[in-house]
Order: C-alpha cells, then sequence, then structure tokens
C-alpha cells in the first residue's frame, strides 16, 4: 500500500483514483497522450513552439508538455495511416483496391499511369473544371455534388456545374473515370495527359501563360521540398517546409486580395502575385488552378470555397448565392467562431449540452444529460479518428441523483444479457416478440414468458412496450439472488473532536442542535441504529442501552491498542434508545466546555469506529478540528508559511502517512463509508486526512476559519450542509458496474470508490450528490455500427432495508468524420473531464505539467480543428460554436484555486478544490469553475420564470470582467459555494434603500451577509432570485454583501477570471498565446 498519487488505483502505487486498471504514472492505455507524462523520443519528435510573447509568460516553462489529449506518438511516424488518414502519394504502375475512399480522407497527388477505382459518385462530390474536347455520358450528377480530376481514359457525365461545386485542374490527354471521391475528399493536382472535356474556362484562368511553379496547398504531402508556406499547425510529416508567418489579425486596407476596396467576385484570385503575397499565407495559381480565398471579415462566416463561374452558364449561382447555399447546410455547432473578434460568446441562459443525432423517438427517451453525458455526443469509428480529434472521450455520470420522476420495477425476473448481463433497456432490438438483440455485445437473448406481460397497460404479448424498454434510467427491486447477505440497517455512527481547539470553534453545539432536530429525518426504519465516539487525546464511548437512566460514558486510555469496552450497547436502536440519545446530545457541549486537553488522537477513533461498525456496515461522520498529533495516524505540519506555490513546486500534494488510505480500504471492504467534516483555521494535512473518504467512497466538507461567533457565515453555511447530509436520501452496500458496445473499453475512473475490478466500483455508501467521470478508448473499430450504448447499473440497499438496482443507458451515434466528432463535442463534459484528468496530473507530476497540459489541450483541439475541418483557412483564432468557451473554461482551470499559482492559496484549500472537481456533479463543478455574474439593480419581470407562484427573474449572465462592473450598479456574483452581492460606490440611493434597508453607500455594513426582507418589489426579486439559486443545488452557498472597503472584495476580484492575474493571464492575451501557438 503505497501514499503516494491520485492516479493509482485498489491501494496499489498512489492514492487517488483507485484500481488495476489505471495507469498510475507511466503507463497509459490506448487513448494515449491524455494528461500522460512527458514520453521519451515524442517529446523530441514536437516541433518547437516558438518564443511566448514579451513580457513574462506563466505558460512558457522551457518545455513543451504533451497535450493531454494528443495521440501516441507512434500515431505520427512511421507507422501506416489509420482509417481516415490521408491517402498520399500515389506512385505510378500502382492500381489502388476498387473501395471508395473514407469519408474525410485525402486523396492526393495522383501520379502518371495509376487507375483509380470504379466506384459510383457519392452525394456532395465535386465535378470541377471540364475542359474542351470530352463527350460525357447523359446523367446528371446529384446537387451539390463535386466531381474532381479526371483521370485518363474514363468518360465524365456532360453535366452543367451544380451551385457551389467547384471545378478544378485537369490536364490533357486523360480520360477521367465515373468516379467522385467521397464527401469532404479532395483529389487534387492532376498530370499531364489529360483529355479536357469541352467547357469553356473559368474567366479568371490564365490560359498559355507560363507561371513560377508554386506550393500545393496545405493538405497535401508530397516527398519534394514545397515553396515557403506554412503548413498546417502542428503537422507531423517528413517534408521540409520553409515556416512563415500567421496572416495577421484584422481586415487588410492595402492592395491585394485583403483589400477593402476593390474586390474580384470570383474568389479565385489568379492574377500574378508578388512573392510577397505569400508571406500573408496566400497561394498564387497556375493556370485553372483554385487558390484560398481572401479572409472573410465576418468572423461567424463559415469557411466556404466560392464557385468559379463558367461565362454564359445561366444554370450557375453568383458566388454569393452559392455561399448562402452552402452556408445553410452548416450546422450552428460548427460555425466558425474567431474569438479574437467575437467577444460576446456567452449564451443568453444555461450552457445546454449537445443532442445527439439520433432518430426522433430513440432522442425522446435516452438518458438525461444531468444524469449521464459523455464528451463526445457523436463517437468516432477508431482510435486514430479519435486521436486526430484530439479531444477527450469520457463518460460523467450523477448515477444517484435526485429525481422526481423514477419508474421502479418489481418482477422476479430481471431481463438480462445471457452473455455480458447487459439490463435490457430501450435500445435493444427485437427480432420478434420471442427474441431480443443486446445492444452492447449483439448476443440474442430468449423473451422470457412474463416479460410478455406489461404491468401498465395489462396487456400481452408486447415486450417493447413494458418500462423496462421505454424508460433509460429505470429502478428495480431487486430479488434475493442478488443479495449476499440481509440487507444491512441504516447505522450511523458520529466521531466528533471534543479537544480544547474544537470546543472553541462551538461547532460541537451547532452539530449537537442540528442532530436533535433532525433525529426523525434521518433515513431508515425500525431497525436504524446510531452510536457516539468523542475524542481527544483519549476515546470516549457512550452506553446507550435501553433501560439506563443516563448514558454512561466508558474512556479508553491507552490509544495504542484500541478496543471496544462494550460491544453490544455502543450501537443501539433508535426508536427503542431514543430519549438516551437526546439526553446525550443536550448534554454533549457542556460535559467538556471547560477541557484543556489540546491533543487529538483521530487515527485510533476511526479504528474503533471501525470495529464498531465493520460487523454490519454503515457511515462514520467524522469531524474533526486541527491536525492529529498523537497514536497512529498523527500528522506534523507540512505547509511552510509564506511560501510563494510556484508553477512546479507545490508540495505535500500527496499524503504524509499511508495509514488513512489503508484504513480506508479495510472500510470499504465491510461496507462503512467514512465521512469528512474539517471545521480549521489552522493547516490539518487534508491530503491525508481526506483518503479516508477518498477510497471508503465517502464525502469531504471543509470549513475554514470555522467559528461559531466570529464567522456567522460559515456557521449558517455549516448548519444548512449539516442539515442536508443529515436528512439526504442514502444507499448502503453499493456496487457500480459501467458498461459499453463491444469495442469500447475504460481505463481510468475518477471519484470516491474503490475499484474492485476493471469496471466495479464499490461504493460503501452512495449519496445523491456524489459524480463520477470515467475516460474511455476504442479498442475495436466501430466501422460496422451505427450507434454505440453505455450503461451504469448501481446496486444498492436503501435506507428501508429493500435491495435496488438503479440502470442509466446513454445511446450515442456512431460517425466517420472529424467534423461530425467536432460538432458532437460537449463543451463543459470536456472541461469537467480535463480537470479531473488534470488533478491527476498534479499529484503523480507536478502542478506545472497539470497546467501545460490543460494549455495544450485547448492548442492541440483548436489545431486539429483548424487543419483537418476547416475547408479555408482564415486569419484569428478559429473554433467552431460548441468549442467556443472551451478556451474560456482552460483559462477559468487555470484560475481556479486548485491550479493556480499564487502565494494566497493555503495548501489545504488548495487540495479541497482537488476533491470538489473530482467528485462533484457536473452543473456544481462549472458554478465553480465559470461563476455567473448579473447585473443585480435593474432585475425585471421580464423573460421571468413562474415556480411555485413565485416570480424568478432571470438576468443575462456577463463576462467575469472588471469592465462589465459599474460603481452606478450592483452585481450578483453564483461562485457555486458563495455568492457576492457587490455594491458600486455610485449605486442607485432607491436600491440601497429598498434592497438594503440603509440610506446610503457608506452605511452598508462591511460583513453584511444577509438581505433584509422588505416589502419593495427590488427586495422580492432579488431574494426570489437568491433562493431559487440556492434551491438549484443540495449544498448552501453563504451570501456576502460587499463594497470597495471590503474585506473579501479582494477574494472577489479573483473570480473575474478574464482579467489579468498574478496567476494568468487576461482572456485576451491567452487568446492571443493560442493563436501563436496554433499557427506556428
Amino acid at each position: 500500500m503505497s501514499g503516494g498519487g491520485y492516479a493509482a488505483q485498489n491501494g496499489a502505487g498512489g492514492s487517488y483514483t483507485n484500481g488495476p486498471s489505471q495507469n498510475p504514472v507511466g503507463v497509459y492505455s490506448s487513448n494515449q497522450g491524455l494528461m500522460a507524462p512527458p514520453l521519451t523520443g515524442f517529446m523530441n519528435s514536437l516541433t518547437t513552439k516558438g518564443p511566448p510573447p514579451p513580457g513574462p509568460n506563466p505558460y512558457i516553462t522551457g518545455r513543451h508538455q504533451p497535450s493531454p489529449v494528443a495521440p501516441p506518438p507512434s500515431s505520427w511516424s512511421g507507422v501506416a495511416p489509420p482509417p481516415s488518414s490521408y491517402s498520399q502519394h500515389p506512385q505510378p504502375g500502382v492500381t489502388p483496391p476498387p473501395v471508395a475512399p473514407p469519408p474525410s480522407s485525402y486523396s492526393q497527388h495522383p501520379q502518371p499511369g495509376v487507375m483509380p477505382p470504379p466506384v459510383a459518385p457519392p452525394p456532395s462530390s465535386y465535378s470541377q473544371h471540364p475542359q474542351p474536347g470530352v463527350t460525357p455520358p447523359p446523367v446528371a450528377p446529384p446537387p451539390s455534388s463535386y466531381s474532381q480530376h479526371p483521370q485518363p481514359g474514363v468518360m465524365p457525365p456532360p453535366v452543367a456545374p451544380p451551385p457551389s461545386s467547384y471545378s478544378q485542374h485537369p490536364q490533357p490527354g486523360v480520360t477521367p473515370p465515373p468516379v467522385a471521391p467521397p464527401p469532404s475528399s479532395y483529389s487534387q493536382h492532376p498530370q499531364p495527359g489529360v483529355m479536357p472535356p469541352p467547357v469553356a474556362p473559368p474567366p479568371s484562368s490564365w490560359s498559355g501563360i507560363t507561371q513560377a511553379p508554386v506550393a500545393p496547398p496545405p493538405s497535401s504531402w508530397s516527398g519534394v521540398t514545397p515553396t515557403p508556406v506554412a503548413p498546417p499547425p502542428r503537422s507531423w510529416s517528413g517534408v521540409t517546409s520553409t515556416p512563415v508567418a500567421p496572416p495577421p489579425v484584422g481586415n487588410h486596407t492595402g492592395p491585394g486580395p485583403y483589400s477593402t476596396g476593390t474586390r474580384l467576385p470570383p474568389v479565385f484570385q489568379n492574377t500574378m502575385q508578388p512573392p510577397a503575397a505569400l508571406q500573408q499565407g496566400l497561394y498564387q495559381a497556375q493556370p485553372g488552378q483554385m487558390i484560398r480565398p481572401p479572409a472573410y471579415h465576418s468572423p461567424s462566416a463559415p469557411a466556404l470555397y466560392t464557385q468559379v463561374q463558367p461565362s454564359g452558364s445561366a444554370a450557375q449561382l453568383s458566388p454569393s448565392l452559392a455561399a448562402m447555399s452552402l452556408q445553410s447546410q452548416t450546422p450552428e455547432a460548427l460555425r466558425v467562431v474567431n474569438l479574437l473578434q467575437e467577444r460576446n460568446i456567452l449564451p443568453s441562459g444555461a450552457v445546454t449540452p449537445p443532442t445527439p443525432c439520433l432518430p426522433q423517438d430513440l432522442q425522446k427517451i435516452n438518458c438525461c444529460p444531468e444524469v449521464f453525458r459523455c464528451t463526445l455526443t457523436s463517437i468516432p469509428q477508431t482510435q486514430a479518428l479519435l486521436n486526430k480529434a484530439k479531444l477527450p472521450l469520457g463518460l460523467l455520470l450523477h448515477p444517484f441523483k435526485d429525481l422526481s420522476q423514477l419508474p421502479v420495477v418489481t418482477s422476479s425476473n430481471i431481463v438480462r444479457c445471457r452473455s455480458c448481463r447487459t439490463y435490457i433497456n430501450p435500445f435493444v432490438t427485437f427480432v420478434d416478440a420471442r427474441r431480443w438483440k443486446c445492444n452492447l455485445c449483439h448476443r440474442v437473448n430468449d423473451v422470457p414468458e412474463e416479460f410478455m406481460y406489461n404491468p401498465v397497460s395489462r396487456s400481452y404479448g408486447a415486450p417493447h412496450k413494458r418500462p423496462e424498454v421505454q424508460n433509460a434510467t429505470i429502478e428495480f427491486i431487486a430479488p434475493s439472488e442478488y443479495m449476499l447477505r440481509p440487507p444491512q440497517p441504516a447505522v450511523y455512527l458520529f466521531v466528533l473532536d471534543v479537544s480544547h481547539n474544537a470546543v472553541e470553534t462551538g461547532y460541537l453545539d451547532v452539530v449537537c442542535q442540528s442532530l436533535l432536530e433532525n433525529l426523525d429525518s434521518l433515513p431508515g426504519d425500525s431497525r436504524t441504529k446510531i452510536g457516539f465516539i468523542t475524542f481527544d487525546s483519549t476515546i470516549h464511548f457512550y452506553n446507550l442501552q435501553e433501560g439506563l437512566s443516563q448514558p454512561q460514558m466508558l474512556i479508553v486510555s491507552d490509544i495504542d491498542d484500541v478496543f471496544l469496552p462494550s460491544p453490544d450497547s455502543l450501537l443501539v436502536n433508535l426508536s427503542e434508545c431514543k430519549e438516551l440519545v437526546q439526553d446525550l446530545l443536550t448534554g454533549l457541549p457542556q460535559m467538556f466546555s471547560s477541557t484543556m486537553e489540546t491533543q487529538s488522537g483521530l487515527g485510533p477513533a476511526l479504528q474503533a469506529g471501525f470495529k464498531l461498525l465493520s460487523p454490519t456496515g454503515g457511515r462514520i461522520s467524522v469531524f474533526q478540528t486541527q491536525l492529529p498529533t498523537v497514536g497512529i495516524g498523527a500528522l506534523k505540519p507540512r505547509e511552510e508559511p509564506g511560501q510563494k506555490a510556484h508553477a512546479k513546486e507545490v508540495q505535500h500534494l500527496n499524503p504524509a502517512t499511508d495509514f488513512y488510505k489503508k484504513l480506508a480500504l479495510d472500510c470499504s471492504g465491510h461496507h462503512v463509508a467514512v465521512d469528512l467534516f474539517l471545521l480549521s483555521a489552522q493547516y490539518c494535512d487534508l491530503s491525508s486526512l481526506g483518503c479516508i473518504s477518498r477510497y471508503s467512497a465517502g464525502s469531504v466538507y471543509y470549513y475554514p476559519s470555522y467559528h461559531r461567533q466570529r464567522s456567522p457565515a460559515q456557521t449558517e453555511r455549516f448548519q444548512r450542509d449539516l442539515k442536508r447530509y443529515l436528512t439526504r436520501k442514502i444507499g448502503f452496500e453499493a456496487v457500480m458496474r459501467i458498461r459499453c458496445t463491444k469495442g469500447l473499453s475504460i481505463h481510468t475512473f475518477h471519484g470516491n470508490f474503490f475499484v474492485r475490478s476493471t469496471d466495479l466500483l464499490s461504493l460503501a455508501n452512495v449519496n445523491p450528490d456524489a459524480g463520477f467521470a470515467v475516460q474511455m478508448s476504442i479498442e475495436e473499430n466501430l466501422l460496422d455500427l451505427q450507434a454505440v450504448s453505455f450503461q451504469a447499473a448501481l446496486l444498492y440497499t436503501s435506507s428501508k432495508g429493500e435491495r435496488r438496482i438503479r440502470v442509466h443507458t446513454l445511446c450515442l451515434p456512431v460517425v466517420n468524420s472529424l467534423s461530425d466528432i467536432f460538432a458532437g463535442a460537449d463543451v463543459q463534459a470536456i472541461t469537467a473531464l480535463l480537470a479531473s484528468m488534470a488533478v491527476d496530473r498534479s499529484v503523480t507530476a507536478s502542478l506545472g505539467d497539470a497546467r501545460d497540459a490543460l494549455i495544450n489541450a485547448a492548442i492541440d483541439s483548436l489545431s486539429s480543428y483548424r487543419s483537418s475541418v476547416l475547408s479555408v483557412q482564415q486569419p484569428g483564432l478559429l473554433a467552431p460554436a460548441c468549442l467556443r468557451l472551451l478556451p474560456l473554461y482552460i483559462l477559468a482551470l487555470l484560475k481556479h484555486r486548485a491550479f493556480r499559482t499564487s502565494a494566497s492559496t493555503r495548501l489545504d484549500e488548495r487540495v479541497f478544490s482537488m476533491f470538489q472537481l473530482k467528485s462533484q456533479p457536473l452543473p456544481f463543478l462549472m458554478l465553480t469553475v465559470h461563476p455567473g455574474l448579473y447585473r443585480a439593480d435593474d432585475l425585471s419581470d421580464e423573460g421571468a420564470l413562474n415556480v411555485s407562484e413565485r416570480t424568478i427573474p432571470q438576468p443575462r449572465a456577463l463576462q467575469l470582467s472588471v469592465e462589465k462592473l459599474s460603481r452606478d450598479a450592483a452585481f450578483l456574483m453564483d461562485c457555486g459555494t458563495v455568492l457576492y452581492l457587490w455594491i458600486g460606490r455610485n449605486c442607485n440611493p432607491v436600491f440601497l434603500t429598498q434592497v438594503l434597508g440603509v440610506e446610503s453607500y457608506a452605511a452598508v455594513p462591511l460583513n453584511m451577509d444577509q438581505l433584509p426582507e422588505l416589502d419593495t418589489a427590488e427586495s422580492s426579486r432579488i431574494r426570489a432570485l437568491i433562493d431559487w439559486l440556492r434551491e438549484r443545488r443540495p449544498f448552501h452557498p453563504v451570501l456576502h454583501v460587499i463594497r470597495d472597503e471590503s474585506p473579501l472584495k479582494a477574494e472577489f476580484l479573483q473570480y473575474l477570471i478574464e482579467d489579468l492575474s498574478e496567476s494568468a493571464l487576461s482572456y485576451y492575451e491567452f487568446l492571443l498565446h493560442l493563436q501563436q501557438q496554433i499557427c506556428k
């Protein structure tokens, strides 16, 4: 049992994500490069990204980190290209197989003597530049079809080019074949000897003019040395190229293709350009050759080729209409956004996940994205295609989420696949009324006789209408074969720190009072048990056996050899001994009010709790206020006050001892989970203590600088969180298995759990506020599949003693083009998965490596989009609309408390933030990464929501920049766990009076944390908005009203992530940095 790192699993190796398949440091599965450490050879093969911009640059560390989403090194050199790769450089005398190239492949540079494959033209092919003298057959091509580069000996069809078609460069003496390449394929640069078809040349063609040779476009790859034109960013080939400066950003007013004065209508600028034009990233045209169009000055315009119009053709559209025709076919997710020019990229409302491209009937019944979602809603056919996209593939789950509607089925025979044990779900196929085909392993199974009856409609003979086949999320009440032992009762043990430091904070009064108020609301039944342990330098047990007149304290002072003084009376039935429990909770705070004991023996107290609960299982709730100092598990201070957290020198993120991890694994094996509440103003080594919850599927709560009197806002938050914790539903002795379609595999888990096998998570307890993430890879090609499915099955014991199975099934389409992959990218899910991966990287490598990997994730994905999806290279930093927020979210992560480099970030706060990134459900996690900022002094009922007869204003989200703040206004910021109401110095006095109840700005209290309930419309609106925001999350965010003189102002300004900070660049500078790296 090693104590190092987050990445290893099952106690072997490091200490965060646990399991034998986890690749702790140097071993990475087939989706290599995802947050992988630097690899020898791969690092040496990377092209240099060039010098940073002038001034200090926190991103340049003297070496290039591999991208967290980069493919393995072997995929770039010395290996045959995978499917969807480039088919390059056919040589003379080679007869290719009669197969159409796959979509998005590039068939380039045909050489003389090569016979093309005889394949019928698919839709959207290109018919380009027919020449005189060819008699075409009388066949009309489909609309928008493009047939390129006729080859020798083939008769082309006599068709007028359709709208938006391209006619390109055939050479004399070649008879073209009746073949068009598949969609998006480019067959370029035909050789001499082509017989041209009888069509007039384009108006701008240069017949008979000899021009100097020009380098081919970037998509061509030849063995010759090209003219000095920049290749695609981050390209990998043996071609020698001369780097060229990227095209400048903005409009060009001088002469040439970028001129904003007189412009030629066709995009083919077939005029001789001086060599300086190459310095702007343009290509000179040979006779009839298509060159890149000038930059389209609308940042949102799609990258399109515009057609050259043959003279005298009435069937052709004008260039602008042709562009409109193609633009109408571009999905919104792929709309090109120039991030350097388009500033207002935040949506008006919440960011919605993309909808998978499935048939309408499957979309309606697919799993809710709040429960189960994938980073890519279109799954690549091959791992090579996924590597080329440079986007992470993974799943995010919220399996035990509170649901308003949950179908529950009671059946003695739960229908499952006999081969892979998948639960029957809406995405199986019924071969006939008696057989169904599994959607994961494709085995055909028999339909049981009792499944023919539908209990909802009370009809027989329609198994496809059963609830199991109509709901992607469903819960089964399990029969006896799903029980290894009788279902356990709900068992709760509270372990309380009663040292002098703990009593001083006043937390004990709050805990005892909350328990007294919520004893009747604890989940359970008549079998529910409860017990209490307190500790300082000794351990105190409490005998609560029925028949006693008052609780009895039993003290064990030998903490080196802990034993249970009265095993049968320390855990008692709550309903039978309720009065004794209430007496103990009433007297406990006064019992230790005058203690002077300063030592803390947390380790022995946890050992005692484990011994007490191991026969049954249950939940241990630990309340700790200081660093453990005596007994096993004692720790020493490791934080050095005042030490600046350099990018590569954040120390002590790993646990100091493996005691807490080992104990957690023992607890997990006996179905015991440990939840940790840390309330302290001192360093407590959360990286060590947190292991007890991390590996036992518990939760961690952290309240820095907690004091009941001096921090009333923290006290309120603690009270609200504790009430939620005590009363929320709970599942005991749980396990969760994640299955996926054959060909896909899981290789890394993120969250709080213990990995029992490669796809089985052991969850001693499961709660509705826990989230999980998994990383996926494609082990086998999915060429024969139209869709794949993922299924998460959670088996647990309810607090009422029922064994239940909650099943979630997600179905996603399989695609074979990069454009479809990018169109289905879920930017928030990608951000959350990258955050979890970066936490592991911070611990196994360094914080600097994690930050570099996050930056490279943005660089690589946008570079792949630019080089492989965009058909026309435009200046600027281009992103598809679906990923326009990715650079902003990456910058937000760099400034997040978990990853920022700041001297003010305390070690425990950083570690707790890492815990949250690994275990929070996606909606709550994104609030901590990118808060919401709203104007608060002009709320109106326009566009408001009506919830439970309340009117909830819906203000528009603003950019997180100080330039959006105004001294004449008030602004509300939602950071997930905290809300800030910032009051401008010149704020309207009417707002101050009607909302805050003060007459002037100077009268606003410095530590105001509640809004008065005033009988005004303005007060009602803002309180309704704040209450609504709080109700949408399980924890209680505290409110701070701040002004310029408030001590919390600096904390508020740190959340304005678009501004320059000591941790990272401003948003615009960050975009310029990304553009510089991409354009190299």
